[in-house]
């Protein structure tokens, strides 16, 4: 299966079920996480889309929930955080220009 990580973005090739030891092999960063998730949705309840799921406060950490899905295609959607970073960025880029 196709996963891209998280993290680096970088392109992963996993076996289901993802082992909850499977790691990116570019930056470390654990495959079985809720970012890397299909349910995962930093704008709903406990950033999950799967109202029966345990409460995770680590989402970046491997974690042992039984409704993990790999997000094939990886986060289309930039976090808040992402996205604040990415409009501040482009706004002192455009101030450098003048």
């Amino acid at each position: 299966m196709e996963v891209f990580c998280f993290k680096c973005h970088e392109k992963l090739e996993v076996l289901e079920p993802v082992s909850r030891k499977e790691e990116c092999y570019r930056c470390k960063s654990d495959v079985r996480c809720c970012r890397n998730c299909h349910f995962y949705d930093a704008k709903v309840y406990n950033e999950c889309q799967e109202t029966q799921a345990d409460r995770v406060l680590e989402k970046e950490r491997s974690n042992l929930c039984d409704f993990f899905k790999p997000r094939k295609g990886g986060l289309q959607i930039m976090d808040e955080k992402e996205s604040a970073l990415s409009a501040a960025e482009a706004l002192f880029k455009g101030l450098k220009k003048s």
